[in-house]
């Protein structure tokens, strides 16, 4: 029984440490803001969209989003097929600046998107288009 007022001791510090760790904040995180799409006709068959994102720091979501707003173009508007996305950073939001040929006919290529496949996908995951 000698050691028992040091038991009692390391079980009360056990408590407290243990107490102080369920009393830190939680982190949260920013809800996904999506904050528009820009549309610029380039050339006859070249379209840039330029799309911005907050509350996320990856990049496939900011480029999800602009092929999201090309699927939608696309579709009343024939095929496309993708030939350059890049994406940006300016204090908590991404930018994804894409371009996409877009023609009556299948482009030749292998990064031509299903516009009517995205545009669904896009909906059902609540990724506003254009």
């Amino acid at each position: 029984m000698q050691f028992a007022p040091y038991i009692s001791f390391l079980a009360v510090m056990a408590a407290l440490t243990l107490a102080a760790c369920q009393t830190t904040a939680p982190v949260t995180q920013e809800p996904l803001r999506y904050h528009g799409v820009q549309t610029r006709l380039l050339d006859n068959d070249l379209v840039q969209f330029h799309v911005t994102l907050s509350g996320t720091k990856s990049s496939e979501q900011v480029a999800r989003y602009a092929e999201c707003a090309a699927a939608q173009y696309t579709l009343i508007r024939g095929f496309a097929r993708h030939v350059r996305t890049r994406i940006g950073q300016q204090a908590d939001r991404l930018s994804a600046d894409a371009v996409y040929t877009i023609s009556r006919s299948l482009p030749q290529g292998t990064k031509t998107i299903d516009a009517e496949v995205v545009a669904d996908a896009c909906a059902r995951d609540n990724i506003p288009m254009v």
